[in-house]
């Protein structure tokens, strides 16, 4: 991953409902489609940079670190909703003047995903979405199996939860999620916690945490967006992930009978900084054979 120093210095920032978001772009050609990149919880666009060199030679890149994320404003008094996420990723493509884009989502990224797929479908997105990528996230809260410390974090004690986070607790924490192959080195957990804490964030990681009572409230409408969608889908998920690995992996052919899956043994929740490599050649291989053919063409066996 690019040194988080690195990263930080090349944020450009935009102004979203009076907050200041913290977004990245890359240099591509501008005749080269953009891919839109949804970070997932409790990190940040950060982790993309993993897979960043390898994607801007196909694509030109679009990134923002969500309103309590990373460099992004971290109002402590504010109830963050994923529709109001789904409206920055709109204002980003507005701020950059784009009309479409591809899409690659990891964890509560899918969420944003799937309601700007769900407004796609009602004629209601100010872009036109070209593709979905899912990365591991719970696309489906029955499929979901938050951890522990998510679960404390999202009861009452949220709060007190969050003021008692050690750097320490967290990488444990962290740490789990992780598969067998590939466990987040020392450099990559100070980077997180840099990005989680700055702007006092650790006040506000409980709060984030309503989108897993937003999934089960809105499940018709997210899950239902993937069956009604005309969009390509798939899903590429590390089998090791006890959060949303094989259960979401096993649970995709149901609600998105059209879509391809590929399943990555001994990866967990972040496979896009634990195997970049076989993440860029799966998406890779899903965008070849949609871009040759219909949705049929690259369908699930």
């Amino acid at each position: 991953m690019k040194p988080v120093a690195k990263w930080a210095a090349n944020a450009r920032r935009f102004t979203f409902q009076g907050w200041p978001i913290a977004y990245w772009t890359s240099r591509g050609k501008p005749d080269l489609p953009l891919l839109l990149l949804i970070h997932g919880y409790p990190t940040s666009s950060w982790d993309w940079t993993a897979l960043w060199p390898a994607l801007k030679g196909r694509f030109r890149l679009a990134a923002l670190d969500m309103l309590g994320f990373g460099l992004s404003a971290k109002p402590r008094k504010h109830v963050y909703e994923i529709a109001q996420q789904a409206d920055l990723q709109e204002a980003l493509l507005e701020h950059l003047g784009e009309g479409a884009a591809h899409i690659l989502a990891h964890d509560y990224g899918v969420t944003v995903a799937q309601e700007l797929l769900a407004r796609e479908n009602e004629g209601a997105l100010s872009f036109a979405i070209r593709s979905v990528c899912f990365l591991n996230g719970g696309l489906f809260p029955e499929a979901h199996r938050p951890r522990p410390l998510q679960k404390l974090a999202a009861s009452p004690l949220g709060p007190l939860v969050g003021l008692l986070m050690t750097k320490a607790r967290f990488s444990d924490a962290f740490a789990e999620v992780f598969g067998p192959d590939a466990p987040p080195s020392a450099e990559e957990l100070d980077g997180h916690w840099r990005l989680i804490t700055e702007g006092g964030g650790k006040a506000v990681m409980h709060k984030l945490l309503r989108y897993m009572v937003e999934r089960r409230a809105n499940r018709a409408r997210w899950v239902g967006a993937l069956s009604a969608t005309r969009a390509p889908l798939h899903l590429i998920s590390g089998a090791a992930d006890p959060v949303s690995g094989r259960s979401v992996y096993d649970a995709f052919p149901e609600h998105a009978p059209d879509a391809g899956a590929v399943s990555l043994d001994g990866v967990g929740h972040y496979p896009h900084t634990e195997a970049p490599a076989a993440v860029a050649e799966a998406f890779f291989a899903f965008h070849d054979a949609f871009s040759d053919g219909p949705r049929s063409d690259f369908a699930a066996s």
